[in-house]
């Protein structure tokens, strides 16, 4: 389990954007996210930078 901080997340459409992105690839994958300080609490078999990756793919820049 780590933690993402992902800009960009406004809504619930946003969280479920990454959720998708982050499923498509691991589709046990558990997806946490918190508009409020923007960040995104991963449990996947992904490694952090492909987790990244695929976050800032899906439009969300990911900066730590």
């Amino acid at each position: 389990m780590f933690d993402l901080k992902v800009s960009g997340m406004t809504c619930g459409g946003c969280i479920n954007a990454v959720t998708r992105a982050i499923q498509a690839e691991d589709p046990q994958a558990k997806v946490q996210a918190d508009l409020a300080t923007q960040v995104v609490q991963l449990e996947t078999s992904l490694s952090k930078e492909q987790a990244a990756q695929l976050i800032t793919d899906a439009g969300f820049p990911v900066s730590a």
